[in-house]
């Protein structure tokens, strides 16, 4: 048994997030979770709202809320948008507890320590119509280095490289257009060259991570220049230091409290399961593994200052120094990005109605379908677009025609000839090459999940499926009543025995239905868990909110990823489908939902 860190990349709180965001983070990391555990692994599955920040503090303005109350209620919606998805949370929370501050608080004075946080005068923009400061990410410009014309003020997405926002040209501010003023103001740099050694030393190892995301961070060492920590903003986490903790003005970089979430969660779980040490098995013990998941907007942060952050915090850079009270902590073991997913050939964009937020798609649609397109269709490479009638034909041909289908006629022959699963006799090699087929399917579907192949892998799944199929159309038991009642009940023992296998194999794709198709042959319990809302204390005295978590430990009922021999005489009722297919028309209702 390994310890597993899954680290899922936090959803900003300043609006409900659309089905792109959880393409990128939400389903990949929800799978790999789901079939690791099953595998026997220990897993930890961690991550929150993102809540503070210049975003927050912009749309709390536009709704005429507070930033807290803003933060609040999306909050709330994210967490149901990502229960309602399923998504197997041990912890899923927020930053603005005060575990998570004083968890980021930490690391911060301990990187000072060590002499990894410098203070510099910068130049710093201000908005000339608020006198409010700007933000980096809200300024807009050419790139100097690659001419670039969205370039962000804090870096390049085209060419990924770090930026000031004084350098870009022609800057204009995302909120409102204007240019803005510059002006000199003092900071916190994280020293990104005194560390540059060790982080470049550290990336030469990651050889098993995906191409694209090891060259763009091993591209990133090229031009390393310290990079800012600290914001002129008064919503976020104050700045740990005497003369700048009672400055109402200063906070931390919102960039920098948010990847410390991934440890703060991990220590409010242990806090919270009753051992508050409980942690230290996925953070200190160096045979711990660890994969973070987001989209490639975010590699940055999680392959180069994240792991800065750590090795300034051990003091593992060019000015040594000595780890904090968290002891020295693990570096990512990989970094699993995804590309972008579009919609109808368009970028996803809420003020241009280029959008459905995972509610509404929640509210029309099975979950489970949408998972599977996810992971059928999604960005895990390459960007790709989100269509709907791809949607529809995906759903229909391949989840309802394909394994509804093979559920539910397999299901009705028992029921109505048999009434529960019925013994097996002399196997043919026609059956033992199925029950081979589908035994095989542990180890290649897990395999290559484990190495973050998933579209591979529920491809594969769904072979092993149209096996199946294959074989119950062959040796078509409906025939065989009259003709060899034995065959028969041999050809149905073989057929539910497939069947289980399968919905073992797309469990981790396909939870919900996991559990129907385990209940529609007489199963009880829970094989495949989803998560629980619950609302909780903060745990210092702050204000309650919900979290996500759930128990998904393998026991007597929960699936382990192994064929489980079905039990004869288990009885089979009528089944209902598991799946719905959707009707031809709902795309171009939806297209016209878009248009409206």
């Amino acid at each position: 048994m390994t310890h597993v860190l899954s680290a899922v990349a936090w959803p900003y709180a300043n609006g409900p997030r659309h089905i792109g965001h959880v393409a990128g983070f939400g389903v990949p990391s929800d799978v790999y979770s789901r079939y690791m555990r099953m595998a026997g692994h220990d897993v930890l599955m961690v991550s929150g709202t993102d809540e503070h920040g210049t975003p927050i503090l912009v749309q709390a303005e536009q709704e005429g809320v507070t930033p807290r109350q803003l933060a609040d209620r999306y909050n709330r919606v994210i967490v149901e948008d990502l229960a309602g998805l399923g998504l197997s949370y041990d912890l899923f929370t927020r930053t603005t507890t005060r575990n998570h501050y004083a968890v980021a608080q930490e690391l911060f004075r301990t990187i000072h320590k060590n002499g990894y946080m410098i203070e510099q005068t910068t130049t710093g923009a201000i908005s000339p119509s608020t006198g409010r400061t700007l933000p980096d990410r809200y300024i807009e410009g050419t790139c100097p280095i690659c001419g670039y014309g969205q370039a962000r003020g804090d870096q390049c997405d085209n060419c990924g490289n770090q930026l000031d926002a004084a350098d870009l040209i022609e800057p204009r501010s995302r909120i409102n257009g204007e240019t803005p003023v510059f002006v000199e103001t003092e900071h916190f740099f994280l020293d990104l060259p005194a560390l540059v050694e060790t982080l470049g030393s550290w990336l030469q190892t990651r050889t098993d991570w995906r191409p694209n995301v090891l060259k763009f961070s091993l591209n990133l060492l090229d031009d390393v220049r310290p990079r800012a920590m600290t914001r002129d903003i008064d919503w976020g986490i104050p700045v740990p230091l005497d003369g700048w903790s009672d400055n109402p003005n200063k906070r931390l970089y919102v960039w920098f409290d948010a990847v410390v979430g991934y440890l703060s969660a991990s220590i409010e779980w242990a806090r919270r399961s009753g051992d508050p040490d409980a942690w230290r098995r996925w953070w200190n013990d160096p045979a711990a593994l660890s994969s973070y998941f987001m989209g490639k907007d975010n590699i940055t942060f999680h392959s180069q200052i994240w792991p800065a952050e750590l090795l300034a915090y051990a003091g593992k850079g060019d000015k040594g120094g000595a780890p904090g009270v968290y002891g020295e902590l693990n570096l990512p073991t990989e970094v699993v990005s995804s590309e972008f997913l579009t919609m109808e050939g368009k970028q996803f964009s809420s003020s241009r109605g280029v959008v459905i937020y995972v509610r509404d798609m929640l509210a029309r649609y099975q979950p489970d379908a949408l998972r599977y397109f996810i992971a059928t269709a999604g960005p895990e490479n390459q960007d790709t677009d989100f269509t709907w009638s791809e949607f529809v034909r995906r759903t229909n041909d391949e989840l309802v025609a394909g394994w509804g289908n093979l559920v539910n006629r397999t299901a009705s022959l028992i029921h109505k000839n048999v009434g529960a699963i019925p013994e097996k006799g002399d196997l043919l090699p026609i059956d033992h090459e199925l029950l081979a087929t589908t035994r095989t399917g542990f180890e290649t579907v897990g395999d290559l999940l484990r190495t973050h192949r998933q579209k591979a892998a529920v491809t594969e799944a769904m072979r092993v499926v149209g096996e199946a199929n294959k074989y119950l159309s062959d040796t078509a038991p409906w025939k065989l009543k009259n003709e060899d009642p034995e065959r028969m009940r041999t050809v149905l023992h073989v057929a539910a025995q497939a069947i289980s296998d399968c919905r073992t194999q797309l469990s981790p794709f396909l939870p919900h239905s996991a559990q129907a198709v385990h209940e529609t042959f007489g199963g009880t319990g829970t094989v495949s868990p989803l998560p629980e809302i619950r609302e909780v204390d903060d745990l210092d005295g702050g204000p309650g909110y919900p979290i996500l978590a759930g128990d998904y430990r393998v026991g007597s009922t929960v699936a382990a990823w192994e064929s489980t021999p079905v039990v004869p005489g288990t009885p089979v009722g009528a089944p209902t489908p598991v799946f719905r297919k959707l009707d031809d028309a709902i795309v171009e209702e939806e297209l016209e939902r878009l248009r409206s």
